[in-house]
C-alpha cells in the first residue's frame, strides 16, 4: 500500500493506464459504503433501517471532510512524529498534494501535479489520486463500526464520534502500518527491532496488503468497545431481533464483494501481475468462506441460510484483505474456508458473554481480520511458516495485530466514555421501542398502516405503532 515519494527529479510521464486503474478502484471502494448501508440496513429491524443506513452515509460526509483537511497529512505526510502519526499540517487541505506549493519538494508530472512512484517501479500516478483512494478506506473503516451499536444510539453522537475516532485512532494506525511508522517495515519500526534490518529496512516486514490491521482489526475492536460502553438493546437475549429484509442484505453483500476488488487489487496501485493475482485470491478466499460458513451452519443448526451466505462473503473478504498479495490461490482457499467457519462460530459469542454486537462486527471483522493477519504469516508463499519460512513472519503478524488491538481498544474507550458523559450515546427507551427512524430522522423506511396498507408521501414519519418490526433470532 505504501507508495514511494521520490525526491525532486526530471519531469516524469504519468502512467495513464495505472492512473485510470486507480480512478476505477477508488470509485469501487467508495461504492462499498453504500453497499454496507444496504447490508447493515437489511439486517436491522424495520423501524431502524433508515438510521442504520444514515450512519454509513453520515460517515461518508464526515470522513470525507476530515480526510481532505488533515487525515491524509496525518497518515502519509512527510514529517513523522514518533512513528505514531505524521504532522497534520504538512499537507493540510491536501496542500502540496493536489497542487505544487513553494517550500514543498516533490516530483511533479508534465501537468505540474505532484506524482508518486508506485513502489519505486518508475510507474507514476498523481498523488492526489492516491489521497482520494485512501480517503475511501477511511470512510469504510469507520462505517463498519456502526453495525456494533445498531438500533440504540443518537445520530448526533455518532456524527461527533466519526471525526474524533478517525483523528485519534484510524489516522495514526494508518501511518504506523502504511506510512512508515512503528508497525511498518521501516528501520525504526517494531519489526526491525525484533529481527533486525537489511539495507535500511526491516529484514522481516509486516504483511498488510490492503488493511487487515488498519481496517478490520481496528474497526472490529472499536465495535466491541462501543458495544460494551453503550450497552445492550432493550430486550437483548430475551426478545428475538430478526433481520427485516434478507434480500437487501444479499444485495449489499454483492456490492461489497464487487467493490472489494478495488479495495484489494487497487492496493497494488498499478494494473500489473500482482493486482491480477490479488483479484483471483480475493475471489477464491471469498468463495471458500461462503462454503465454510454454510457448512458450520448446516452441522450446527441443520440449515444453510441466506444470511449465512452473505456473512460468509464478508468474512472471506475480510480475511484475505491483508494476505491477498502474499498467498497462492490454493492458500487463499484455505484461508477463506477457515475464516468462514471461524466467523460462523464467533458470531454466537455475544450471547455467551452478554455484549450486544448488533450486526456481528466483532464476530466477522475482528475475528476474520485477526485470522487473515495471522494466517498471512502461516500461508505466505515467501516467508510463511507452512512454506518453510520459519516462525519469524508469523511472530511479526501476531505482534502487529496485538499492538493494533490495544491501541484501538484503549483510545476508542477514552473517546466513547467522553462522549457518554457529555452528549450521551443512548436514545430514550420510548424512542428505542417505537422506532429510532422516526425519533432521530422523522422518517420511516416503510410507511405501513396497522392493516398493511400504504400511506401516501414516502418518507413521512409514521406513528410508532405503524412501524413494522419483524422479530426473531439471527442464527
Amino acid at each position: 500500500m505504501s507508495p514511494t515519494f521520490a525526491p525532486l527529479a526530471a519531469t516524469p510521464a504519468i502512467d495513464t493506464s495505472a492512473t485510470a486503474f486507480m480512478i476505477i478502484c477508488a470509485a469501487l471502494v467508495l461504492l462499498m459504503t453504500p453497499g454496507l448501508a444496504l447490508f447493515y440496513g437489511g439486517m436491522t429491524r424495520a423501524k431502524s433501517v433508515l438510521n442504520m443506513m444514515m450512519m454509513s452515509f453520515g460517515a461518508m460526509g464526515a470522513a470525507g471532510v476530515v480526510y481532505v483537511l488533515w487525515g491524509y497529512s496525518m497518515s502519509f505526510g512527510g514529517s513523522d512524529i514518533g512513528g505514531i502519526f505524521a504532522n497534520p499540517f504538512d499537507n493540510f487541505g491536501l496542500r502540496g498534494v493536489a497542487s505544487t506549493v513553494d517550500g514543498v519538494t516533490k516530483t511533479v508530472g508534465a501537468d505540474g501535479m505532484p506524482v508518486i512512484d508506485v513502489f519505486g517501479a518508475d510507474v507514476y500516478i498523481p498523488e492526489v489520486l492516491f489521497a482520494g483512494f485512501q480517503l475511501t478506506f477511511a470512510i469504510i473503516t469507520v462505517a463498519l463500526i456502526s453495525g456494533a451499536i445498531a438500533d440504540r444510539v443518537k445520530f448526533s453522537t455518532w456524527m461527533v464520534f466519526v471525526p474524533v475516532w478517525l483523528t485519534l485512532v484510524y489516522f495514526p494506525i494508518a501511518h504506523m502500518v502504511w506510512g512508515g511508522g512503528l508497525l511498518s517495515g521501516a528501520e525504526k519500526g517494531v519489526a526491525a527491532w525484533l529481527f533486525g534490518t537489511t539495507d535500511g529496512a526491516a529484514t522481516v516486514a509486516p504483511i498488510d496488503f490492503a488493511g487487515g490491521t488498519v481496517v478490520h482489526i481496528n474497526a472490529g475492536m472499536a465495535g466491541l468497545v462501543l458495544a460494551l460502553v453503550v450497552g445492550t438493546r432493550l430486550g437483548f437475549g430475551t426478545t428475538a431481533m430478526r433481520p427485516h429484509n434478507v434480500p437487501l442484505v444479499m444485495i449489499g453483500a454483492g456490492l461489497l464483494w464487487f467493490g472489494w476488488f478495488g479495495f484489494n487489487a487497487g492496493s497494488e496501485l498499478a494494473a500489473d501481475g500482482v493486482a491480477s493475482l490479488v483479484w483471483v485470491n480475493t475471489t477464491a478466499a471469498t468463495a471458500a468462506a461462503i462454503l465454510g460458513w454454510l457448512l458450520v451452519e448446516k452441522i450446527r443448526d441443520g440449515h444453510a441460510t441466506s444470511i449465512g451466505a452473505a456473512s460468509g462473503i464478508v468474512a472471506g473478504l475480510v480475511a484475505i484483505t491483508p494476505a491477498c498479495g502474499s498467498l497462492s490461490p490454493v492458500g487463499s482457499l484455505v484461508l477463506g474456508a477457515v475464516a468462514g467457519g471461524l466467523a460462523a462460530l464467533a458470531v454466537g459469542l455475544k450471547y455467551r458473554f452478554g455484549y450486544d454486537d448488533s450486526l456481528d462486527v466483532v464476530g466477522v471483522h475482528l475475528v476474520a481480520g485477526l485470522w487473515g493477519t495471522i494466517g498471512a504469516g502461516l500461508l505466505a508463499t515467501e516467508g510463511g511458516l507452512f512454506y518453510g519460512g520459519g516462525v519469524r513472519q508469523t511472530v511479526i503478524q501476531v505482534v502487529v495485530a496485538l499492538i493494533s488491538l490495544v491501541i484501538s481498544a484503549v483510545v476508542t474507550y477514552v473517546i466513547a466514555i467522553a462522549l457518554k458523559r457529555t452528549m450521551g450515546w443512548r436514545v430514550n427507551e420510548e424512542d428505542e421501542v417505537s422506532g429510532i427512524d422516526a425519533a432521530e430522522h422523522a422518517e420511516s423506511g416503510y410507511d405501513l398502516t396497522a392493516r398493511g396498507g400504504r400511506l401516501g408521501g414516502a418518507g413521512a414519519a409514521a406513528p410508532a405503532h405503524q412501524h413494522a418490526d419483524t422479530e426473531g433470532a439471527r442464527a
